[in-house]
């Protein structure tokens, strides 16, 4: 029997001990470095929810890596474990998993129904429907529930408000249950497109998480490497690297962590007994290429032939283009590939979202007289985005075309 190609690695052993889910954002380790204040301010607000009493709402505002899922999770295990009475509940929910109204209320009736043949179904029945199931089923007994939403402003922009005023208004139609809503988003603009009755009743409370700075990164991930590692393996000078880096990104801690796990991961693969700052910017790199790799593959169709014309005009020796010259070669790939062609503005518009997303770099360049235009060009490692793009099947008759510039001869 031909020997599985994981047995060569299965037979050798790790260099160092590494618990990887340590080293994950997931993990919520028993003392939050720098987030003391944040998680007391919290917990005096839900205290009366352990009293039987309805707590404000909160909005819980931060840029990512902030801390702010690794503070509710937190308050939540110690919420379950100071509800004695059992009439507390408090339930978690990332709005970019469930990211429909129906979704929402449909996965919160379903925490508080035990009969599997009673429960709301995944699609079928109206969303007022599924609301006159979750709030009988709720109000079935005295109880207080706390939903955090995770992502409030994705499922926000993406259904609407309607969902976030159906559930504020279960308190007005319950006579025993009471809920209140923690609110988590990284855009601190979102409420300014609520509906104004929503914008009232939501925003009782309200958090701003600070960034963390390079000490507290720091200080983050000497605890996590005291957990997930032996003396030794990750040196002060290297932890010191990696917040610094971290701090950069806006005081990131999530990119810290992972900044961290992936330089371990190649430092074990490679047989090193110890974390290099090699192995960290080896790390920071594949990283940053994942980031980019992930964000291509999500795009829709139309992008992707946009973003294909800027790197094969790259490619060809012309980097820099004007948004006529983008519009030219997206309408010769778009002929090419059989796809339909958008309007002028159109492009334009998905340029912008491109540029938003850190794929292409746009900035307006002024001719005088002869008025202004945008120059464009890509921001991405041109040879990996063009495999990827080449892998899409929706642009195979693309596979293997090169832009020709023409030339001119004085």
């Amino acid at each position: 029997m031909e020997e599985s190609v994981f047995q060569p690695y299965l037979r050798s052993h790790p260099t160092f001990r590494m618990d990887r889910e340590i080293l994950r954002p997931s993990y919520i380790p028993g003392k939050l470095p720098h987030r003391q204040h944040q998680i007391d301010q919290l917990a005096q607000v839900l205290v009366p929810a352990l009293r039987h009493q309805q707590p404000s709402n909160v909005l819980i505002f931060g840029k990512t890596g902030t801390g702010k899922t690794a503070v509710v999770k937190y308050i939540e295990q110690e919420f379950k474990k100071a509800d004695a009475s059992g009439t507390a509940d408090f339930l978690y929910m990332n709005c970019e998993l469930v990211d429909t109204a129906y979704g929402v209320l449909q996965s919160v009736g379903n925490r508080f129904i035990e009969n599997l043949d009673q429960r709301i179904p995944f699609t079928g029945l109206s969303t007022d429907r599924v609301y006159s199931m979750l709030v009988e089923k709720l109000d079935e007994k005295k109880r207080v529930v706390i939903i955090a939403l995770d992502e409030i402003d994705k499922i926000v922009y993406k259904s609407g408000d309607d969902f976030l005023y159906q559930i504020l208004k279960i308190n007005d139609d319950t006579k025993n249950a009471k809920v209140s809503i923690i609110g988590i988003s990284n855009d601190l603009k979102f409420t300014e497109s609520l509906d104004p009755r929503v914008r009232s009743r939501l925003s009782d409370e309200k958090m701003v998480f600070p960034p963390y700075n390079a000490d507290e990164l720091k200080d983050i991930l000497e605890q996590r490497t005291k957990l997930a590692f032996d003396n030794g393996v990750a040196s002060d000078s290297v932890i010191s690297l990696i917040a610094a880096l971290a701090a950069q990104e806006h005081g990131d801690a999530r990119r810290a962590l992972d900044l961290l796990r992936v330089a371990a991961e190649l430092a074990d693969r490679s047989g090193s007994s110890t974390i290099t700052e090699q192995h960290v910017q080896t790390a920071r790199n594949k990283i940053d290429l994942d980031t980019v790799v992930e964000a291509v593959k999500s795009l829709p169709t139309q992008s992707k032939v946009i973003l294909l014309g800027l790197l094969l005009n790259e490619e060809a020796g012309n980097p820099k283009l004007t948004t006529g010259e983008v519009y030219t070669t997206y309408c010769n790939l778009c002929g090419r590939a059989g796809l339909p062609r958008l309007t002028g503005r159109r492009v334009t518009d998905l340029i912008s979202e491109l540029d938003m997303l850190g794929l292409v770099h746009a900035r307006v360049k002024s001719f005088g007289r002869g008025g202004r235009t945008k120059e464009i060009e890509a921001s991405v490692p041109a040879m990996d985005v063009l495999r990827i793009l080449e892998r899409d099947e929706f642009l195979a008759g693309l596979k293997g075309y090169r832009i020709r510039l023409q030339t001119t001869l004085d």
